[in-house]
């Protein structure tokens, strides 16, 4: 098992602020207007990972973040979604159809509010069917 772990990852927004206020408040997670550095609205994803919201004034690219969940907090955060009136939809590019996909033995839904970047919430890990690789068969070993 790998001890390397993801502390933190920048998302680019329009509005920092409103973009963390509304993904910590579809997640219910905890989150910050300012961080401990720099100009950052943080979301506190868990107790090992930070979204850091970041200010731009131009185009943004079109990042994908995938939230792993338990049955039980993705219908709480579908409500949430469905509460807060966001189109979503059952694929990563498709129509706003306010299906959920059941690929995979699980439920999986995607959002794009506000800034273009496609969020998904999954139940189950698609990308870890079957496991992960043994160490030293992946890219660049």
């Amino acid at each position: 098992m790998s001890t390397v772990q993801l502390d933190h990852l920048f998302v680019p927004s329009h509005d920092r602020i409103e973009a963390a206020r509304l993904l910590a408040r579809l997640l219910d997670v905890p989150w910050a207007e300012q961080g401990v550095i720099g100009p950052f609205s943080p979301v506190y994803v868990n107790d090992g990972l930070t979204l850091a919201f970041d200010q731009w004034s131009g185009p943004l690219p079109r990042l994908h973040f995938a939230f792993r969940v338990a049955p039980e907090v993705f219908d709480a955060v579908l409500g949430r979604i469905q509460d807060a009136g966001l189109a979503y939809r059952s694929l990563p590019h498709g129509p706003d159809d306010h299906q959920i996909n059941p690929a995979f033995g699980g439920r999986l839904i995607y959002w794009s509010e506000p800034d273009n970047h496609v969020w998904e919430l999954l139940t189950v890990s698609y990308e870890r069917q079957g496991g992960p690789p043994p160490p030293g068969t992946g890219h660049g070993a």
